[in-house]
């Protein structure tokens, strides 16, 4: 062969060799992604890549909604070999709840915003507490308290008010509720704590009148709730001892303040069925015909009814006398 032809032959070699290497060097790096180059690169730089609008990720098994469509690819292929990539959510995602409520983050989160609530309070409502009031507000952690891992934060915490109110329990003063049942919703909604609300007829003293506006404190302030006595005097013996008019202590008068008084507010309005007297007495006055303050067994009728007016009228009746115990014998209906 001559010098030419050698030489035509070792260049030919070497552009086999070049074209060799080049096809070596512009190997597809993503295995058997089956796209065109120019979905994600161009001719004027082969990096960085932007992947086009007409890249449809959903073909391949996972569409890219919300934060995924603004993450970059680097992001979850962490390969430049696209295949095999798992779509479950813990694979990028580290589980902060540590395994407790599964692997399925979709459960209570959605692609837009890890925060967004609006998957998680759907998913808290068939649990065995459903939120409303106050608790569709606050944030998990105010009731899901981060705990290391292997105890608990999610599942079977418990859902007594107490368990996450015991705080206000222990502090409340108006009333104190040392005493009282520490099931919150007995009392309180989901809104606010100061729409408190008692059943009080559920303990059989039913809140009438005057005790409806009263406050808790104004009966239960030395603490006591359960076995409360209902007797009037227990909270209105001092009422019982100052009362004048009349005096109810000095003439004995039963401690049983419903005898005479209703719920109205100020004691007005007290009556007392005497069974036997009618009207006109009924318009007078408790000291009118009983003049003895000290002791309302005794009654006068003289004051009223006198000598000059029933005398004449009694002419005719055997054993008359005026007095007022005559009066009564005979008179009994008033």
């Amino acid at each position: 062969m001559s010098a030419r032809g050698i030489l035509a032959t070792a260049a030919l070699a070497l552009l086999v060799a070049r074209a060799a290497a080049a096809q070596q060097q512009v190997g597809n790096p993503h295995g058997k992604l089956q796209e065109e180059c120019a979905v994600c690169h161009s001719s004027q730089a082969w990096v960085p890549a932007h992947v086009s609008a007409q890249f449809d990720h959903a073909k391949h098994g996972f569409a890219l909604v919300g934060a995924h469509g603004q993450a970059t690819c680097r992001s979850c292929h962490i390969s430049l070999d696209f295949r095999n990539v798992p779509s479950d959510c813990v694979a990028c995602h580290q589980d902060v709840h540590h395994g407790e409520l599964g692997t399925d983050c979709a459960r209570c989160h959605t692609p837009r915003n890890f925060l967004d609530r609006s998957t998680m309070v759907q998913a808290h409502q068939v649990s065995r507490f459903p939120l409303d009031g106050s608790h569709l507000t606050l944030d998990c952690e105010a009731c899901h308290t981060p705990m290391p891992q292997g105890r608990m934060t999610f599942v079977n915490q418990p859902v007594q008010c107490v368990a996450c109110h015991l705080p206000q329990l222990q502090t409340a003063k108006n009333p104190d509720h040392s005493g009282l049942s520490q099931n919150c919703s007995e009392c309180h909604a989901t809104t606010i704590w100061t729409t408190a609300r008692f059943n009080h007829a559920s303990t059989g003293f039913a809140l009438t009148g005057a005790h409806r506006v009263a406050t808790c404190q104004q009966c239960h302030g030395d603490g006591v709730y359960a076995g409360k006595s209902t007797a009037c005097v227990s909270c209105h013996q001092q009422a019982y001892n100052g009362t004048t008019n009349p005096n109810h202590a000095g003439a004995g008068f039963s401690t049983a303040c419903e005898t005479c008084h209703t719920t109205a507010p100020g004691w007005t309005g007290a009556t007392f069925n005497h069974t036997w007297l009618s009207l006109p007495h009924h318009t007078a006055q408790c000291y009118d015909c009983h003049t003895t303050a000290t002791n309302y067994v005794n009654f006068v009728c003289t004051i009223c009814h006198t000598q000059a007016q029933t005398s004449p009228r009694h002419a005719a009746v055997t054993g008359y006398t005026w007095t007022s115990a005559n009066c009564y014998a005979c008179h009994r209906g008033g």
